[in-house]
């Protein structure tokens, strides 16, 4: 579920602006889990432009508190949901949490920081969601421990189906800033990409993990 129609178009063409989003039909990339993609996204990049993150942290809250309003915590995923997270709990004067992708090896032995206790409710910020590998494991943890995952909160989403049936295995709704089908709407509309490029885009998304036929260079 888009967040905010107008802003999440506004968001994909600052995205493109900024580079944290780059395509490249014609030279795919190839991302950590080995699937080629024509697409690239950082937002992290995010970071450096202090009027985007706040706007973006503003959209966040203002959906967090009217649709979960009995949200007591705000919780990051490491690494990079982590500042976005700061920045929606500094708006809501909430506590924050994050968790770590795998427990502490010394000290307390901490996968989460800042605590969520047993029965809270918590939104999770999300910089990213593909497979929903990283999110889900996010989840688990909190679930784990007792926690009342409301919903994830995400800037960018490709919107996999791979992605939405863990989602719903979990039981946890997906609200985003943004995601694929408005992105590449923006970029058709800018001039990022060629209509005729549409094809082996939708090609792409349809089909990730057998997608394409030849080799795709390394980035």
């Amino acid at each position: 579920m888009i967040i905010n129609s107008d802003f999440s178009r506004k968001l994909a063409r600052e995205l493109l602006r900024i580079n944290a989003v780059v395509l490249r039909p014609h030279e795919p990339f190839v991302w950590s889990s080995g699937w080629n993609s024509p697409i690239y996204c950082d937002n992290r990049l995010t970071l450096l432009y202090p009027d985007l993150r706040k706007e973006m942290a503003v959209t966040f809250a203002d959906f967090i508190g009217k649709t979960y309003p009995e949200a007591s915590v705000i919780t990051g995923t490491a690494t990079a949901g982590i500042p976005h997270a700061a920045w929606v709990s500094e708006k809501m004067n909430l506590p924050m949490a994050y968790v770590r992708a795998k427990a502490k090896a010394y000290g307390m032995g901490n996968q989460i920081e800042g605590g969520v206790r047993k029965g809270e409710s918590t939104i999770v910020i999300e910089d990213l969601i593909s497979t929903g590998g990283s999110v889900g494991s996010v989840i688990d943890t909190l679930q784990f421990v007792g926690a009342s995952v409301k919903a994830v909160c995400t800037i960018f989403t490709y919107n996999f189906e791979v992605a939405d049936k863990k989602m719903a295995h979990l039981g946890v709704p997906v609200h985003s800033l943004t995601d694929y089908a408005t992105l590449i709407d923006v970029a058709i509309e800018e001039g990022y990409v060629k209509t005729q490029d549409l094809e082996l885009l939708t090609d792409w998304r349809n089909a990730p993990e057998t997608w394409p036929k030849k080799l795709a260079v390394k980035s």
